[in-house]
């Protein structure tokens, strides 16, 4: 199906018309096909993914001014493709836009539909990648990571734009950075931790201001927790330090004094907690349960796992890795 035409179809028409292309999408490597796993293929109306645990998740709910921003701007970029249906970052935009409406099967289909266009554009597949994480296609996800990953390897790095801007309205992350990211995210939610430090290991070389800084330290020193390299882990710690200038990976940074014991990690839980943001909260909370298990608390590890859960914000990294977690343990999330 063209994207031309998806484009120009009403939703309720497009999403009849991409399912089945979602339900055995072209694989990123090569024409190999990979069906969408039976509960995927089996979801109820208007849900988006299921849980690890088989429980259907559907949008999140906006607030009125929160949806009328983000139906304005994918409007906008629905115009723009439709001025420049040959320009690849129309179709990016279009996808993003239409992903940050919680419409993320609809947005993994605009990316498929573009990367059979423009098969050689890693961006594309860094994008669709990132959405498989969202509905839990970790399969799915490093496949298409692994080749955006390919794609960028004698291409110049370049700021990636924000499509929900910090505070300063400052980008802090680049397209070489967001794709090993959210590479070793994905393995680390299958729970490949060797290949996930592998990821982590080469995204720190793009990681070159505080915010990029910190998010990749965190992911990189609990996976080196997880493979008991303990001594590494602490000398991955040692460049975070207390005043970094950091714009919106706060939370991260907290965490990284947590585990450098300069902040108390139930001061930076309750903080967490009360703030009202859950998105926060799942940040913190994974964060602080693995401090736990880190420490020979799996108990309070399994407890603050379904907090987060119970949070609600289910495409956040935190909650997806908490539903991990308690899925590699065998327990439940309530």
């Amino acid at each position: 199906m063209g994207l031309q035409r998806s484009i120009d179809t009403p939703r309720r028409v497009l999403l009849f018309a991409v399912l089945p292309l979602l339900a055995s999408v072209a694989c990123a490597t090569g024409g190999r096909r990979a069906a969408a796993p039976r509960a995927e293929r089996e979801l109820p109306a208007g849900a988006e993914a299921r849980s690890l645990f088989g429980e259907p998740l559907f949008p999140p709910a906006l607030d009125p001014d929160t949806l009328r921003d983000r139906e304005r701007q994918l409007a906008e970029a629905r115009a723009r493709f439709d001025a420049s249906p040959e320009d690849p970052e129309t179709v990016i935009w279009l996808g993003r836009r239409t992903a940050y409406l919680g419409r993320y099967r609809e947005a993994i289909a605009v990316f498929s539909s573009g990367i059979e266009r423009f098969p050689a554009e890693p961006r594309l597949f860094r994008h669709r990648g990132h959405r498989y994480v969202t509905i839990r296609r970790f399969d799915a996800a490093i496949a298409n990571l692994e080749t955006a990953a390919r794609l960028i390897e004698r291409r110049p790095d370049e700021v990636e734009p924000d499509g929900l801007p910090n505070a300063r309205n400052l980008p802090t992350s680049t397209l070489n950075s967001n794709v090993w990211y959210h590479l070793g995210l994905a393995r680390y939610l299958e729970g490949d931790f060797e290949r996930a430090l592998a990821a982590y290991r080469e995204c720190s070389k793009f990681s070159t201001n505080p915010d990029m800084r910190v998010a990749t330290t965190h992911w990189l020193y609990m996976t080196l927790r997880r493979l008991g390299r303990d001594a590494e882990a602490a000398q991955a710690l040692e460049p975070i330090l207390e005043g970094m200038d950091v714009i919106e990976n706060q939370d991260y940074h907290r965490l990284l004094l947590v585990d450098q014991g300069k902040l108390a990690p139930e001061q930076v839980l309750a903080e967490a907690a009360d703030s009202g943001n859950a998105v926060s909260f799942a940040t913190v909370g994974y964060g602080i349960g693995n401090w736990h298990l880190f420490n020979g608390r799996r108990g309070e590890a399994v407890a603050l796992f379904r907090r987060v859960i119970a949070g609600g914000s289910w495409a956040s990294f935190g909650y997806i890795a908490a539903e991990a977690e308690l899925a590699r343990m065998g327990r439940t999330p309530k």
